[in-house]
């Protein structure tokens, strides 16, 4: 896979998967534009991702907000030139039981996930059609299809299923544009996002108690996610568009 003179937009690029990607890009020639809340994560991802500061661009802000889409494309035309790869990798994920969830949280999921997802693509895909074409790549989850009695998550597996809604209905109105979208879902993979509700000193023991889960026996790492999302992105996968792709250790492919 080749990303030279390519320009890519991670939202969600500070850490987990979107940082994992946005390395692995710039690796490959791409120049990335990475986006997220936290201003100082931003900056130290950015410096992993190229220390000489050439090849990358961090912008903060909440993606929630239509002004911050907006201003993630400014700021990548205004310094690379326009937009080929758009990676939408933000989420949130708390188990949380039915009825416990409040209107607040209800929406920090879909505004996170959904509306985070909508309005980037919305800002992006113009420039893409400048390019002459483009691809599109959402971080979706397996449980926007299957329900986990050990992770309630109502909310967040609408949301997810809302991302995945969209990731068909962009391919098909834009093919004729030569963009394609598709999305990856994920089960359990090793990022910061379990932080949120996992005490640091039961992390690896919780972590580990759900390798058995997935039919090949381990919990997803990154890099595994990273694999899939190039691909999809890549030319390599030109002749692709609308797929929800699985990548989840086996866990959708049936009972275990």
């Amino acid at each position: 896979m080749n990303f030279h003179g390519k320009v890519a937009v991670i939202t969600g690029g500070g850490s987990g998967i979107g940082k994992a990607t946005a390395i692995a890009l710039a690796r490959q020639g791409a120049k990335v534009v990475i986006n997220g809340r936290r201003e100082q994560v931003l900056l130290d991802a950015a410096g992993e991702i190229d220390s000489t500061g050439e090849r990358v661009l961090a912008i903060a802000g909440d993606i929630r907000q239509l002004e911050t889409s907006a201003s993630i494309v400014k700021a990548a035309v205004d310094r690379f030139g326009g937009i080929d790869v758009l990676i939408s990798s933000t989420g949130i994920f708390k188990p949380t039981p039915f009825l416990e969830h409040t209107e607040t949280d209800f929406y920090a999921y879909v505004d996170t996930i959904v509306k985070g997802s909508f309005f980037i693509a919305q800002a992006v895909i113009p420039e893409m059609i400048k390019r002459g074409g483009g691809a599109i790549v959402h971080v979706g989850s397996m449980w926007a299809t299957q329900a986990i009695g050990a992770t309630p998550s109502s909310a967040y597996s609408a949301a997810m299923a809302g991302r995945h809604a969209l990731t068909r209905n962009l391919a098909i109105e834009f093919a004729n544009e030569r963009i394609r979208v598709n999305a990856v879902a994920p089960a359990i993979v090793e990022t910061p996002v379990y932080e949120s509700f996992v005490p640091q000193e039961q992390m690896r023991s919780v972590l580990d108690s759900f390798n058995a889960f997935h039919p090949l026996g381990r919990i997803g790492q990154p890099q595994d996610m990273v694999s899939a999302i190039l691909f999809l992105a890549s030319d390599e996968a030109s002749w692709i568009t609308g797929a929800i792709l699985p990548v989840d250790g086996g866990v959708t492919a049936g009972k275990h």
